[in-house]
């Protein structure tokens, strides 16, 4: 029975590199995230470099790839073998690259991508000043689900420190105001 499931997830990953459809690429990838979420898969999927796959999506210019390699990295995380090997691979810049997604599902699973990879070597990065501004930003959105995460993102990942110098840094800076041309 293992072997079948190590077998069909060899399978998902064949077929997302041989394929030229931008929509199986789409669906397979969507696959490989949802298996991301069980723990028994963790193993197989690392065999078969997996998170590098979604590591390097997380820059493609198709969202839907984004937002599934964001949502499977996600799930992956919360398994200290697999954030070391994120962390590792310096996998927080691109990360944190998705916080800027016009797509709700990639900014929110990326939040909550960096609290799982938060750990104390981490935490500097994880925790640097325009993510805190960004939290900020985050945490007075109308949309509940991205308000709250970045919300709990600045009480506990964040030092009450970390989040006056954002909120400080935030009102001497001209966001939206374009610059004057030479």
């Amino acid at each position: 029975m293992e072997l079948g499931r190590l077998e069909y997830l060899q399978a998902l990953v064949t077929e997302f590199q041989v394929t030229d459809s931008t929509e199986a690429k789409e669906q397979v990838l969507a696959n490989l995230a949802n298996f991301a979420y069980d723990p028994g898969n963790y193993e197989y999927l690392r065999q078969l470099q997996v998170l590098d796959l979604f590591l390097d999506m997380l820059t493609e210019d198709n969202e839907t790839l984004v937002e599934f390699a964001m949502g499977g990295l996600c799930n992956l995380c919360l398994d200290k073998t697999n954030k070391e090997y994120i962390l590792e691979a310096n996998g927080v810049e691109p990360v944190i690259n998705c916080l800027s997604s016009s797509n709700e599902e990639t900014v929110v699973s990326a939040v909550t991508t960096l609290m799982f990879l938060t750990t104390p070597r981490s935490r500097a990065q994880t925790t640097a000043l325009p993510v805190v501004e960004c939290m900020l930003r985050f945490s007075l959105s109308a949309n509940t689900r991205l308000s709250n995460l970045a919300s709990i993102f600045l009480q506990d990942y964040c030092s009450p420190l970390q989040v006056e110098e954002a909120r400080n840094l935030s009102k001497h800076t001209a966001v939206g105001i374009p610059l004057p041309k030479d």
